[in-house]
């Protein structure tokens, strides 16, 4: 794959990415463990096809595919898309989504202090300047009622920087297997919790549509291609296109209506946005200097 069509792919899937938000804001009556459910088990559908069409397997080749590392990756995945939908029931899109954003630089700490890998000396000032955004907006929570989203969204945000560590140890490339395994183990928390403590399984038709098309396409396609294309594309790149997905999510339910953004979110998404793409602009750099890096394609 090109370059170029890798970063489209990538480009296209923040963009599907971006309407998770819209979608959870037109379910009427369904909980949060049923969005879970239903979402889950659509999303783990869709990463199978994906899968199956990239490496031109089997869904049997598939599970027969999967290892250690792959589970541990799923473990945080599913922790982190579980935290994600209740952050949004429980925030706005855009303190959510602008928190999120944080992840790559959570990563970065987590893999300084996991992995000892040492990271660019500027990570530790893009770390320091994107916190001072997430306490802005985890601080203006504090003051209208979203403290637990935010900080769910926080959770989530180093759920997915976890999972990003994991990959980056087991020299992982391709995570869409975790990936599967995450949208299997979400499903079955919806599945337990709806049962236990949640409206169980019956849902309405409307909400049940939303939820379906929310996991299959604007998560499951959106991923799908985002983990395609990336192998392609320095990591630092990645890092900066997929603030796509941050940017536009917020707008979307701007758009049409459902909430407004407020002051203190784009000031303070603004903040962590721009401790990414400068630390983003400085690692590309840095490789460059180094030479070109060759990805090997797994099958």
């Amino acid at each position: 794959m090109s370059k170029g069509t890798a970063v489209l792919f990538v480009v296209v899937g923040a963009v599907f990415m971006s309407f998770v938000g819209i979608f959870i804001r037109l379910i009427e009556h369904a909980d949060g463990f049923q969005i879970l459910l239903y979402r889950s088990i659509s999303l783990s559908a869709m990463i199978t096809l994906i899968i199956c069409l990239k490496r031109r397997i089997s869904p049997i080749k598939l599970i027969q595919s999967l290892d250690g590392n792959d589970l541990a990756i799923g473990i945080s995945l599913s922790i982190a898309f579980t935290s994600y939908v209740f952050a949004i029931l429980n925030t706005s899109v855009a303190s959510a989504l602008f928190i999120l954003t944080a992840s790559p630089l959570l990563a970065a700490f987590l893999a300084w202090a996991w992995i000892r890998e040492v990271p660019h000396p500027f990570t530790w000032i893009a770390i320091a300047v994107a916190c001072s955004g997430l306490f802005l907006m985890i601080g203006e929570g504090l003051s209208n009622g979203r403290t637990i989203g935010n900080l769910l969204s926080l959770v989530s945000a180093f759920a997915f920087a976890t999972m990003l560590v994991i990959a980056r140890k087991g020299g992982k490339t391709d995570i869409l297997g975790g990936t599967f395994l995450g949208g299997l183990l979400a499903a079955a928390y919806g599945l337990v919790f709806s049962m236990l403590i949640g409206g169980g399984l019956i849902v309405e038709r409307t909400d049940l549509i939303y939820m379906l098309l929310m996991g299959s396409f604007s998560i499951g396609v959106g991923i799908g291609l985002v983990a395609w294309g990336t192998p392609y594309i320095p990591a630092a790149e990645v890092s900066v296109l997929v603030l796509i997905e941050s940017v536009l999510a917020p707008v979307w339910v701007w758009v049409f209506d459902f909430e407004p953004i407020t002051a203190i979110e784009m000031i303070g998404g603004s903040i962590v946005f721009s401790a990414i793409i400068a630390l983003s602009i400085i690692a590309t750099r840095r490789r460059s200097l180094r030479g070109p890096i060759r990805f090997r394609r797994q099958y």
